[in-house]
């Protein structure tokens, strides 16, 4: 018998979002029902929020000729989301920030990156062979201790 238990296979969803703000509320649902399918999911709230963000950027900053798609892969040890966009120019920097690019608090935009670099455990970006992903991903969340056991 091995020393340790193989890793359940992973899940992964794709889909096709429209080029318009309704593809947000379309991201965010399908991020919240991949995450329902785990035992022990990763944050739900912090992963629609970041997916909003991800999808939110792609649509602001495409030109809206190629398609945006939501990639979510579900694996025991959390989750990774991938949003794919026609554009091959990188987002920013998802690794650290910019002197002089601190996000202004009174500006309505512009916090999107700052977010997914503090709320994910790791994120970047890849070319793809059609532009690039922006991606996160997000451990599981720990499973809330349960009541005491009765003592005998």
């Amino acid at each position: 018998m091995p020393p340790f238990a193989p890793e359940p296979p992973s899940a992964s969803w794709r889909i096709a979002l429209p080029h318009s703000t309704a593809a947000v509320p379309i991201a965010r649902a399908l991020v919240r029902t991949a995450l329902a399918e785990l035992d022990a999911p990763a944050d739900c709230d912090t992963a629609e929020l970041l997916t909003a963000e991800l999808v939110a950027n792609a649509v602001e900053h495409t030109d809206g000729t190629g398609p945006i798609e939501l990639v979510v892969e579900l694996m025991a040890s959390g989750c990774q989301v991938e949003v794919h966009d026609h554009d091959p120019g990188p987002p920013g920097d998802l690794s650290r920030l910019l002197p002089g690019s601190t996000p202004d608090p009174w500006q309505e935009h512009g916090r999107g990156l700052l977010l997914i670099r503090a709320l994910s455990s790791a994120c970047g970006h890849r070319p793809t062979e059609h532009g690039k992903a922006v991606w996160f991903t997000l451990p599981s969340a720990p499973v809330p201790p349960g009541p005491a056991a009765p003592q005998n």
